[in-house]
């Protein structure tokens, strides 16, 4: 897991831009339009995105289209996923408290 792709998304408009490709991939003119940015400052955090590998752009004529790349978020999700068996049994633990607190109740 590379802590770049933390730092990338860790700023709102990068969140937001990573959220829009979720449904394809857009212009860079899309995207400051869509998130009522500046094109420099779309274009600004597109570069750290395509630095960070979250996403890719791609040469249409004139145009670059920019995509989400899964890869580094799937990078996330098997990491999360060594904590999703401690969040589990702690939550089993506190709903198995909860409901002996409620039978000691009645």
């Amino acid at each position: 897991m590379d802590i770049t792709t933390f730092s990338a998304l860790a700023e709102p408009n990068r969140f937001r831009i990573v959220e829009l490709l979720l449904t394809g991939p857009l212009t860079v003119g899309e995207i400051a339009s869509r998130l009522e940015l500046r094109q420099p400052q779309a274009s600004k955090h597109l570069k750290v995105l395509l630095e960070a590998g979250l996403v890719e752009a791609e040469v249409d004529a004139n145009r670059r289209n920019y995509r989400l790349r899964m890869e580094p978020l799937q990078a996330i999700d098997a990491w999360l996923d060594s904590y999703r068996a401690v969040w589990t049994e702690r939550f089993d633990n506190l709903e198995n408290y909860l409901q002996k607190l409620q039978s000691e109740d009645n």
